[in-house]
């Protein structure tokens, strides 16, 4: 049973096994008295402690759990050995040597350098993570900046979530160097060398101190990455599988920060394409710009509902999943990202259900706007009777010149007084005979609402014109509504009623206003525009189609011996002993002995010699 110690190091408590207490307690008296002359002895001893702390914390699962002399050796193996620092040696005479350990690499992690800074220190964080100089990615922000302003959210997000560097520590480990006593002696000592030569001469300071920490970092770098790597693999005992397993591990973390940069761009792009689009959009709409026309919008919004209000919806039922997905990806890139909080992550979730139930209310109140299609129908008589021919043409339009093509969406246009106009081109011309004596026009008018009065309201407030001259009928090739009316699949149905016998010739024009096949008693088909038709009891006849005639093969073959003779009435074989014929009245055969005939009658053989 062994005797525990409450211990309280930068701040932080500890459970520690008294044995390993004795030891820490003589590890930092003997690092203080190494320091005794220094210059910052206190802030270096302070920082010391946080680190050592700082690992601590990093192998401690609990509260609970109780520190040993192994974690005191790794924290010693790590820091250093007090011999390295000028320390008493007899201190340590009576413990044993701690088994050597590999020393890993030292982990770089991003954090914002204000010491070096213009407004949050993230480009010199961003610098010191990537191994480059500030001035760089200061330039990559500015291009960001000028296009579109799209890198204006992505460096606020940087500068809120990722940690300032604070300690010594964590400046020392934004430089990838590792955290030791050295390190962390070095890096006070240069500060207070620093803030010396400033006091004397600030200009001349400023270009030493930028000196001096490019070659310290680039002596570190070296340092790192040929001479310790070196010594750590000459002295390593790792297996032929460590190495493989290493490399493998290696891969994989390269692949993920890929990962991570593809999940970030999208994540980034979409949400400044919603800001753009959305946001825009809505604040149009909520002051009311002068000179931006929203009549489009209010056509389709058949529910009236705010667009500023869909907008801000849309805007975060879409773009809160995606700044997860983006914050996933810089997370990824960067271990020690500060996490957002609980309460900002729930109330990015209440915010995502809101937005969902919003646009579900939404949907539902713009569905019921169309609930109902119901249709008005007005007829009139035409001066057309059986015998008489009807021309018809479609009057084109300034906004469809093309009248091949007919277009079913809808535009917006200003009316003969101003006023919002929505304007379709969705008309069909349908064809039926009658056997009344004379011709009628039914027009059908279709529209939706959300109620059968509402749609029927609508589909009577639909504008459709026609004239008839003499035997021309000209039909609009458009509707027009007042956008009051919003857009609720305002269609016109033109339908023809003509009496049997009488003859009707459609306009190229009309080709795409015709249905491309017969149905429901339509006779008339977009293959028969620019022709005469005969209306018939059955349907129509084309009376200037070209006729297809019959397809003839003639062919007449005599030698001495045999005849084969091929036409319209049939086909025979003729030769010295047989005689056969094919024709509509059947088949025919006859030889020197053997008649043989078949035809509706059935098969008759008959002997010659009867």
């Amino acid at each position: 049973m062994n005797k525990t110690v409450n211990i309280n190091l930068a701040g932080i408590f500890f459970h520690i096994d008294e044995d390993a207490y004795l030891k820490l307690q003589r590890y930092l008296e003997a690092i203080k008295r190494s320091f005794t002359d220094s210059q910052g002895r206190s802030e270096i001893i302070a920082d010391i402690e946080a680190r050592i702390a700082e690992l601590f914390n990093e192998r401690v699962q609990n509260n609970k759990e109780v520190i040993r002399i192994k974690e005191v050796d790794e924290i010693i193996s790590i820091m250093g050995q007090p011999e390295d620092y000028l320390v008493d040696d007899e201190i340590f005479e009576d413990e044993p040597q701690a088994a050597y350990q590999p020393k890993s690499a030292p982990i770089k992690k991003l954090y914002r350098d204000v010491d070096n800074s213009y407004v949050g220190g993230v480009s010199s964080g961003l610098g010191h993570y990537f191994g480059v100089e500030a001035v760089w990615v200061r330039l990559a922000w500015i291009i960001l900046f000028s296009a579109a302003g799209t890198g204006v959210l992505l460096y606020i997000l940087l500068w809120i979530l990722v940690p300032e560097a604070k300690t010594t520590a964590e400046k020392i480990m934004m430089t990838g160097e590792p955290v030791n006593i050295s390190n962390i002696e070095k890096k006070i000592k240069d500060g207070f060398e620093n803030v010396t030569d400033v006091a004397k001469n600030v200009t001349d300071t400023v270009g030493a101190a930028a000196k001096n920490v490019s070659d310290s970092v680039s002596s570190a770098a070296k340092n790192v990455d040929f001479k310790k790597q070196g010594s750590k693999i000459k002295s390593s005992s790792k297996t032929f599988f460590d190495t493989l397993g290493e490399v493998i591990m290696f891969f994989l973390k390269i692949f993920a920060k890929f990962i991570g940069v593809i999940l970030m761009f999208i994540g980034a792009v979409t949400i400044i394409a919603l800001i753009i689009t959305l946001f825009s959009l809505g604040v149009v709409d909520f002051i009311h710009i002068p000179g931006v026309d929203l009549d489009l919008v209010d056509t389709v919004n058949a529910g009236n509902t705010p667009v500023w209000l869909a907008s801000l919806f849309t805007f975060f039922a879409v773009g809160i999943p995606f700044f997860f997905l983006f914050y996933l990806g810089l997370k990824i890139l960067i271990n020690n990202l500060k996490s957002i909080g609980n309460i900002a992550k729930f109330t990015l979730l209440g915010l995502w259900l809101i937005s969902i139930i919003g646009l579900v209310v939404i949907g539902v109140r713009q569905a019921s706007e169309h609930a109902f299609d119901e249709h008005v129908i007005v007829k009139q008589e035409l001066n057309i009777k059986a015998n008489d021919t009807i021309k018809i043409k479609m009057l084109e339009s300034e906004f469809y010149a093309n009248s091949y093509y007919r277009n079913h969406d809808f535009k917006v246009i200003n009316g003969e007084n101003g006023e919002p106009t929505i304007y379709r081109s969705d008309i069909r011309v349908l064809v039926k005979s009658t056997t009344d004596s004379i011709a009628k026009i039914g027009i059908e008018k279709s529209a939706d609402g959300r109620s059968y009065e509402k749609a029927i309201e609508r589909a009577k407030n639909i504008n459709y014109n026609y004239a008839f001259n003499g035997n021309e009928l000209l039909l609009d090739s458009y509707l027009t509504t007042s956008a009051e009316n919003k857009y609720s699949d305002q269609e016109v149905f033109v339908k023809l009623y003509l009496p049997e016998g009488s003859i009707v010739n459609f306009n190229t024009n009309t080709k795409s206003f015709l249905n491309h096949r017969t149905y429901n008693g339509n006779i008339v088909t977009s293959a028969d525009a620019d022709h005469y038709l005969l209306i018939t009891e059955d349907g129509i006849t084309c009376l200037d189609c070209p006729v297809e005639e019959p397809y003839k093969v003639d062919i007449d073959v005599h030698d001495e011996d045999s005849v084969v003779k091929l036409d319209s009435t049939g086909l025979e074989i003729k030769d010295a002993d047989v005689n056969i014929k094919i024709n509509k009245k059947g088949v025919s055969g006859e030889d020197d002995d053997i008649e043989v005939k078949i035809d509706s009658d059935g098969i008759n053989i008959k002997s010659k010699d009867e």
